[in-house]
Parts: structure tokens; sequence; C-alpha cells
């Protein structure tokens, strides 16, 4: 389940996809009295030559005084001391809480992902990191770069501007997200990146494939209707609580704006789907609309 991590491998591994592309994603607006705010979905990881810089965003880019971008704190400074903090366990080896058909399928896994240091480098990991790793390997050998990632180049262009960037959430929140799981959801997660390892880079392309064409509802099915299904208490946690959150963020600026235009760019998914962030700003009583 590779859409269940995305968000997390790009802040541990600095892994170029060549295949030329011209993208035309969407872009949102709400605004309230002199306060417009943007709306802008990203894709962490990006082939290196992607076009997606439009006049129309760059415009709002450039009349934006600031960017909030998922997080602003995924420096390896900071995220690898979380990581050996809420990702380790070696007391208790991977290899003790799997059964033996499930060993059997890791060992085949790491052969096809390639993993470095075999399955010797999963023992000290919790269920949920050693998942992480595999599902990351692949994405690793396709030649995946997270610095070109849309909120990395957004938040360049915004730093070189001179103006202020933060973030919506930090590193160790977005971990906790997945080491606050009970351990069998981290297993039946382990299990199910057995298979998608197979797939490698495939689900991924995918994504990007649909944002470029400004396809909401396909990114919506590659990025959540199936976590839904198989999952409703992680889907919660991962898309539906924190849609609400930055919708309570976005109103509060809204209402308490003298005016002014900002910007705020966060996964393609969160702005897919019944409960986007689009739609919760709705039912809020705010109205959004594609630019």
């Amino acid at each position: 389940m590779p859409r269940l991590f995305r968000f997390v491998a790009v802040l541990l591994l600095s892994l170029t996809l060549a295949a030329p592309a011209c993208a035309k994603p969407l872009l949102w607006a709400v605004r309230q009295g002199n306060t417009t705010i943007y709306l802008f979905g990203t894709v962490h990881l990006l082939p290196s030559d992607t076009d997606w810089m439009s006049d129309k965003l760059s415009a709002a880019l450039d009349r934006s005084q600031r960017l909030s971008i998922e997080l602003i704190d995924d420096d390896p400074a900071t995220v690898i001391p979380l990581v050996r903090k809420y990702g380790r366990d070696p007391a208790h080896p991977l290899s003790s809480k799997l059964r033996a058909s499930d060993r059997a399928k890791l060992k085949l896994a790491v052969a096809t992902a390639n993993l470095p240091g075999g399955e010797e480098a999963l023992e000290p990991m919790r269920p949920w990191l050693a998942a992480l790793t595999l599902t990351v390997a692949p994405l690793v050998q396709a030649g995946m770069d997270p610095n070109q990632g849309v909120d990395k180049q957004l938040k360049a262009r915004m730093i070189a501007a001179g103006k202020p960037v933060d973030g919506l959430e930090t590193a160790e929140q977005q971990l906790r997200i997945l080491a606050d799981m009970p351990e069998p959801l981290q297993l039946d997660m382990l299990r199910e990146t057995f298979h998608d390892v197979e797939e490698g880079p495939k689900k991924l392309l995918e994504l990007v494939d649909a944002w470029k064409n400004g396809n909401t509802q396909a990114i919506a099915r590659i990025e959540s209707v199936e976590l839904q299904k198989t999952s409703p208490e992680l889907y919660k946690s991962l898309i539906v609580d924190r849609n609400k959150a930055w919708a309570r963020t976005i109103a509060e600026r809204l209402r308490n704006s003298t005016g002014g235009t900002s910007f705020i760019a966060v996964g393609a998914g969160h702005l897919a789907g019944p409960d986007s962030v689009q739609r919760q700003l709705e039912a809020m009583g705010f109205k959004v609309a594609v630019e």
C-alpha cells in the first residue's frame, strides 16, 4: 500500500526519472472580503524535467505574500533522530513478530526490492518502518528525487523572493501517524507491502499522470478510495482528520485576515475526493473555485 507511505518516504531519502512531460495541475482559490487563499495539490516525487509551472500558477505565487506547505522541518538532522526514536525496536526483532509464511514472503520482497543490507537491515525496525523501507527501495532504483518535488520547488521560489514559508504540520506529527498505529495494523501494512514491492513505482507514476492532467477523480481513486475501503480508521487518521484540521486553519486565516493573498500547497490526495479540504471548507460556508 505505497500511498500510505509516500508522504513519509520523501522525508527519509534523497532518492530523477527521465520522462519529459508538460503538466497542467489544478489551482483553486477561496476568498473572503479582500483575502484570497490559493490551494494547490503537490506530488512529492516528480520526474526531473516535468514542466508544471503555468502562467496562471506563477502569477498566483507572485501575488502571494506567504506560502504554507505540509512541513518545512524535513531536513535529515531533524528526521533521522525521529525515525530512530519511533521506528526502531531492537529488543523485539521484526522476524519474531511474523508467521513462518510471512517470513518467507518478506525474504522474497527483500530480494525483489534489492534492499541494501538484506533482511538483517529490517530486523531492528518496527513493522511500519520496515514496510516504508521496502516501499521506498524500488523508488530509489527508479531514480526518484524528492528534491524535484513540487513542494520543494515552491518553497525555494518563495524563499528566493524573500517571502515567509511555514509548515502546516511537523515531521514528528507525520511520523507519529504511522508510529502510533497498533502493531497488528502495522503488520497488516507490512504484509500488503510484500505485494506492492512487485509493482515498484507504478502507482506513484499513475498518481503523477493524474496530477499532471488535473484529474481529481483519478487522484482520489489512487490515494484514498482503496484506503477508505480497506482501513476506514487509517483513512480517517491520514486523510479526513488532517483535511479538517487544515480547513480550520484556512477558515481562521480568512476570518481574521485584514486582506492579502497567500498560497497553500498540500499533497494532491488531500484536494481530491469527498473528504477533501475544499469539501471541508464548503461545509463551513466558504466557496472554493477552480482558477
